[in-house]
């Protein structure tokens, strides 16, 4: 799965309707339609406010054609997000009529190509599940360690916690590389204990 890089808005202009694209980052069905509540008071002026959301790494999708005839906004704005492998993403497409009706494939083409526009312009990033781990170490191997924890590309350092011992709450690419790599810098002395896992985004 991927996600947007960065929230954006494309605007792209077809037969005199401007059709503006909004994109935003939304990690569930509740968080998406209040965006889309909020972004329909914001432009309650516009012929249309067309959406499409995807969430929970693409095991729920909705859309809706507001107003637009069935099947030629919502659908084609979600094919768009499903064909580019998006989670956590929400479209909006608002029209504000320019005077020349488009027709269904017009539609189509118009409101699936404002979405490419739109992620074309704002990117996506590559998502990935990591093991989750906690490392627990003294504080004689914790500053030499955390050093080298930090230079990793395979590992996202979430939080250092000190108290007895050192904690480092990490997720990393492979937990058995890493459980051996940490038993080597600390001669033995770190504990590893597993803490689930954790979505990260790779560059």
């Amino acid at each position: 799965m991927r996600a947007i890089a960065a929230e954006s808005v494309t605007e792209t202009v077809v037969s005199r309707s401007r059709f503006v694209c909004a994109l935003y980052r939304v990690d569930s069905e509740g968080a998406a339609r209040e965006r889309i509540e909020a972004h329909r008071r914001a432009h309650w002026d516009a012929s249309h406010n067309c959406t499409a959301y995807v969430v929970e790494e693409g095991r729920s999708a909705r859309s809706s054609d507001d107003g637009e005839p069935a099947g030629t906004a919502g659908v084609p704005m979600l094919e768009v997000l499903r064909a580019r492998g998006l989670t956590d993403v929400l479209a909006v497409v608002t029209r504000y009529f320019g005077g020349v009706k488009l027709g269904a494939g017009g539609l189509v083409r118009a409101y699936g190509g404002a979405v490419s526009a739109a992620l074309d312009q704002a990117g996506t990033v590559a998502l990935a599940r990591w093991p989750r781990l906690e490392v627990r170490v003294g504080y004689g191997e914790a500053g030499s360690l955390e050093g080298l924890l930090r230079l990793r590309e395979d590992v996202r350092l979430l939080e250092v916690v000190f108290g007895a011992e050192v904690v480092f709450d990490l997720a990393c690419a492979d937990a058995e590389i890493l459980v051996d790599w940490v038993a080597s810098q600390t001669a033995g002395a770190a504990v590893v204990v597993p803490a689930g896992t954790l979505r990260v985004e790779l560059s």
